[in-house]
């Protein structure tokens, strides 16, 4: 599903991802018909402009997430702007590209949000774990859980390089492991968090020190 106000670009985003062999289920430039239309299309994953004329991106990501628990939000927004950004993925967003992304950057991080991969436009993931481990360090809201469930060996060394911002490929590369056993290293931890995303690992890892170890 496409959310952007602009028509040209909407369009044109939308028809990229057909032809790259995505189901375009629904495009749209307001943010309430956005979550409306999820509600019923049910779509696997969101790209998603920040700025709508209607209402914040952030309260699209909110509503989405409420309608389509486990939808996967890719931003696509011409702002960089570090506030932008944080909000996004505080929200719940899954990825952050920036529109002076090329097709292929576009393409590629479409395919690894649908894999469950956090994607950032180069240079927007330290920004990110960087306000994580601010928020840890200062004791926030989020702070560090008691009696953490027990996590394999394996299980908390994929966790660290989440933590680090490498992608799923990299990950499995790295630790001489098939893409597939990484993905399933990641989603059984999910369970047994009871986290959704990988953002929210990130910030589990960073709360509880692991990054450190």
């Amino acid at each position: 599903m496409v959310v952007d106000d602009h028509p040209m670009w909407r369009e044109g985003v939308s028809r990229d991802l057909t032809t790259a062999g995505y189901d375009v289920v629904a495009a749209t430039g307001e943010g309430r018909q956005a979550v409306r239309i999820a509600a019923a299309a049910r779509p696997d994953v969101v790209v998603l402009d920040l700025q709508l004329p209607d209402v914040s991106g952030v309260e699209v990501i909110n509503g989405l997430l409420r309608e389509v628990p486990g939808v996967r939000i890719l931003m696509l927004s011409a702002s960089g702007e570090q506030q932008d950004v944080l909000d996004a993925m505080k929200a719940g967003a899954t990825g952050y590209l920036l529109k002076s992304a090329g097709l292929q950057e576009f393409l590629d991080a479409v395919s690894r949000t649908t894999a469950g991969d956090t994607v950032f436009t180069p240079g927007l993931a330290g920004l990110v774990l960087g306000e994580f481990r601010r928020l840890a360090v200062a004791g926030g809201p989020s702070g560090p859980r008691e009696a953490a469930p027990k996590l394999t060996e394996r299980e908390t060394e994929v966790l660290r390089l989440v933590a680090k911002g490498l992608s799923y490929r990299q990950i499995a590369e790295r630790l001489v492991l098939s893409h597939r056993t990484v993905q399933n290293h990641v989603q059984n931890t999910l369970g047994k968090l009871q986290l959704h995303n990988r953002v929210e690992l990130t910030r589990y890892v960073i709360e509880q020190g692991l990054d450190q170890s």
